[in-house]
């Protein structure tokens, strides 16, 4: 009789797992990785997006900072949401508003209204990569979490090595537009393995009449803010910009006015205590040091080959596509195995050794390294990206507590967001100061006049003599000029590499201070091997 009202329950079960899980890892695999390349893809391809939309360096600033700030506003509430209102109403319906919204943009010419459109389209698409995770989480049974949460941490590495790549593809042959585009036809597709894969909720009314909606906006707001300040703040000189200033200290008030909420209402709905259990405090700060670490891949590679190599977004994407993403099919499924049988302490040991290895072997870095020079390091950088960040999911989602999923879900999106966000702002200001310091001290070597300076300069005023005697010596020192700058840009790419060796070795030392989890259903279960060893040790020591 049970099986009989199964059949007609639809494609799936009217309980918390889903009938037909394989559309649930579908609909995970879809939103989790259109979330990152459409991210990547505006930013890789925001110089050929202000050429199309006719729009000057701080207009494509702002652009940039309205479509990923949006999303970092609607992320942290988006687990709740799921629980009130169902994932199908959350994931399913935004979908399809996300297609139209990625239909119409390219057709804009104001940019109030692109603006406004990349706002909506941002806050659409930050419903996306949490309530994926939803999914894994309540609607799959638990021998597919590991495999689905492994879809959902490696999405970051493979947009990262692919999308430079992809722009390239769009750019040069299909057009512009398909960089909105290709969301108009993966989003329909998500919603419909939404609907087939997730059970129909009902709505939670007793959750949503006691909706923290205070608490849920002063976080959004404020964490927007603040990322609107990170971001912009590098283009405008940070202290010295009163719109800086403003975002910054108005989002640090507006996430006070938060945790205040959050002592004083009856129900809170994510309440900041949960950051004080050890292993998931330290975990989320793993996190947060794992997407510092990983600037090495997501920033220093591709722009030191293309601001030193002169190479377009698809010349490099080759490098980053080909050692890059495509072993993550070869090393994700390895790291799912150690998973299984071994504590993930040791597989992010494993991840963060393979990143500091990478970012060190970035320190021996010279003006003269091309595209193939970072094969290894891109390798490593592979490895790092496929045994790091599943297995700190999974760390922290073994020491949770259930009956606050929805306030650890929202610190997660929290880290992840802000984290890679206040990554790329100091990776760019640390770049732009280094430059200036080594560009400073070279300087100083060549004003001085020292002899090997005088020698090639007057070289190379005979080399540009053939092509008029006058202007010889000028031309020479701009050639030594740009030779200065590329030397500075290089050392300043070198100091980076150092910085993202030294987050590494952090990210080691706050692994090495996490305790064991307890016993759920992410424990590891040992190989047999391993429990004859112990069982021989055992019988020894009797």
């Amino acid at each position: 009789m049970a099986e009989s009202d199964d059949r007609r329950s639809g494609p799936v079960s009217q309980g918390g797992v889903a009938r037909y899980p394989l559309f649930a890892v579908g609909a995970v695999l879809l939103g989790a990785f259109l979330a990152n390349f459409d991210s990547r893809l505006t930013t890789v391809g925001l110089p050929d997006l202000r050429g199309a939309f006719s729009l000057g360096f701080d207009e494509g600033a702002w652009l940039s900072t309205a479509a990923i700030g949006s999303q970092i506003f609607v992320a942290p509430a988006v687990a709740w949401l799921a629980t009130v209102f169902g994932l199908r109403r959350v994931l399913g319906i935004p979908s399809l508003i996300y297609a139209v919204v990625s239909f119409v943009i390219p057709f804009v010419h104001d940019y109030t209204t692109l603006i406004a459109l990349s706002i909506v389209h941002g806050m659409l698409l930050g419903t996306f990569v949490p309530a994926t995770l939803m999914i894994i989480l309540r609607n799959l049974p638990i021998r597919w979490w590991l495999p689905a949460i492994s879809i959902y941490s490696i999405r970051v590495g493979f947009a990262l090595d692919s999308s430079s790549s992809l722009v390239g593809l769009y750019v040069e042959h299909l057009g512009w537009p398909w960089l909105y585009w290709q969301g108009a036809l993966i989003a329909p597709l998500m919603g419909l393995m939404v609907y087939l894969g997730t059970p129909n909720e009902p709505v939670n009314r007793d959750l949503l009449r006691h909706a923290d909606w205070g608490g849920m906006l002063l976080l959004g707001a404020g964490v927007s803010m603040v990322y609107a300040g990170l971001d912009q703040g590098n283009r405008l000189d940070w202290l010295a910009s009163g719109t800086v200033m403003a975002l910054l200290i108005g989002g640090g008030l507006l996430i006070v006015a938060f945790m205040i909420n959050e002592t004083l209402v009856r129900q809170p709905w994510a309440h900041f205590n949960v950051l004080f259990s050890r292993n998931i405090g330290l975990s989320l700060i793993v996190i947060l040091l794992y997407t510092l670490t990983s600037l090495s891949n997501s920033s220093l590679v591709p722009n030191f080959l293309g601001t030193i190599a002169a190479l377009r977004p698809e010349q490099s994407g080759v490098l980053l596509l080909t050692y890059g993403a495509l072993p993550m099919f070869v090393l994700v499924p390895i790291s799912i195995f150690l998973l299984r049988h071994l504590d993930p302490r040791i597989v992010v040991v494993l991840g963060f050794s393979a990143f500091a290895a990478a970012n060190l072997w970035g320190t021996l870095l010279t003006h003269v390294w091309a595209r193939e020079d970072f094969v290894g390091i891109v390798l490593l950088m592979s490895v790092g990206q496929a045994f790091t960040l599943l297995p700190i999911i999974i760390m922290a989602l073994s020491n949770s507590d259930p009956s606050r999923a929805t306030a650890f879900a929202a610190y997660i999106q929290i880290s992840r967001l802000g984290g890679a966000e206040i990554g790329i702002a100091l990776m760019g200001t640390w770049l732009r100061v280094r430059e200036q310091i080594h560009s400073n001290y070279l300087g100083q070597y060549v004003q001085h006049g020292d002899s090997d300076v005088l020698r090639l300069l007057q070289r190379m005023a005979e080399d540009f003599s053939a092509n008029g005697a006058g202007a010889a010596m000028g031309r020479a020192m701009g050639t030594l000029a740009a030779r200065v700058q590329r030397e500075a840009n290089t050392l300043a790419y070198i100091d980076g590499f150092w910085l993202c060796f030294w987050f590494a070795m952090l990210a080691l030392c706050l692994v090495a201070l996490i305790t064991r989890a307890p016993q759920g259903p992410l424990t590891p279960v040992p190989l047999n091997f391993v429990k004859n060893l112990f069982r021989k040790r055992g019988a020894a020591a009797t």
